[in-house]
């Protein structure tokens, strides 16, 4: 019976509800990194519009876009339910941070392959926890419209933006 308590305490607790949220599209996008680095972009570069493009750069991509997909629909409806904000804004919020997070993540994982040597399944990984904190506070305060202040104060009523 307190198990049970302690586990309905915890999930009511929103950081915690958002480290499940960003896990599960964290896991989505980890596996779909390594089956697109290593069952689909099996050579080292793809020209792409006339550029061209690492297959980790390919991999992540489209792994990414997935990731975000999910952590966004698990975040909407488990962790900011407090928001009043439109569904299309959040949305739109999302994305962009995401889309911040994205260069954020290439740019990490390129230093991680190129600059330490790192296998790069595992600089994905070390890419993606390194900017997880980060994530938390953007997506609260501006993708889903929290304030600090509102939170503080331990208020009932909804915010609006």
């Amino acid at each position: 019976m307190a198990n049970k308590a302690f586990r309905h305490k915890l999930f009511k607790n929103q950081v915690v509800r958002f480290v499940f949220s960003a896990g599960m599209g964290f896991l989505v996008d980890i596996f779909a990194f390594y089956l697109f680095y290593h069952n689909f972009f099996e050579q080292p570069t793809y020209n792409v519009f006339s550029y061209t493009f690492d297959n980790y750069t390919l991999s992540l991509a489209i792994s990414f876009f997935l990731g975000v997909m999910v952590n966004f629909l698990i975040t909407r409806y488990a962790v900011f339910t407090e928001s009043v904000s439109s569904p299309a804004k959040q949305f739109t919020r999302f994305v962009l941070v995401a889309i911040l997070g994205f260069f954020a993540n290439l740019g990490l994982l390129d230093v991680f392959i190129r600059s330490f040597g790192l296998y790069p399944p595992v600089a994905r990984v070390s890419a993606a926890l390194s900017l997880f904190f980060a994530s938390f506070f953007i997506h609260k305060f501006f993708s889903f419209s929290l304030s600090l202040r509102h939170h503080a104060a331990g208020a009932g009523s909804k915010t609006s933006s």
